[in-house]
């Protein structure tokens, strides 16, 4: 006697089909970055012509966009938060940098003309 292929050895029962795959597709949600905590660093550290605090608010208009549901105003505001952040940063660091440099030749020069008004008043 020939086995049917749907039954299973010796007992004659029906082979269990294999269950068909379910495929759930969830939505993807668009992730708009915010950029709010390198807003806030560039508020708090680097806030040269007010750039940084600037930049934070519209990191917070982006994420108030955000969660209303209004990716086109998120995604808006958040590039313009970016551009802000950058430009703070960039800004900051030269400004930083310059500052720090200025404030060395300001130190060097007023000691180079303690010491010429040292040597012409022979110490007094």
């Amino acid at each position: 006697m020939i086995k049917s292929q749907h039954e299973m050895d010796g007992l004659g029962l029906p082979r269990p089909q294999p269950p068909w795959p379910t495929v759930i597709t969830i939505p993807r949600e668009t992730s708009v970055p915010d950029h709010i905590v390198w807003s806030l660093f560039n508020t708090l550290f680097l806030n040269w012509c007010c750039l940084g605090f600037v930049a934070f608010a519209y990191s917070v208009k982006a994420r108030d966009r955000k969660m209303v549901g209004d990716i086109i105003g998120a995604q808006s505001y958040a590039s313009t938060a970016k551009c802000l952040n950058i430009w703070a940063l960039v800004l900051g660091i030269f400004l930083t940098i310059g500052a720090v440099a200025l404030l060395v030749f300001a130190c060097i020069a007023v000691y180079e003309m303690a010491l010429q008004h040292a040597k012409s008043n022979r110490g007094y």
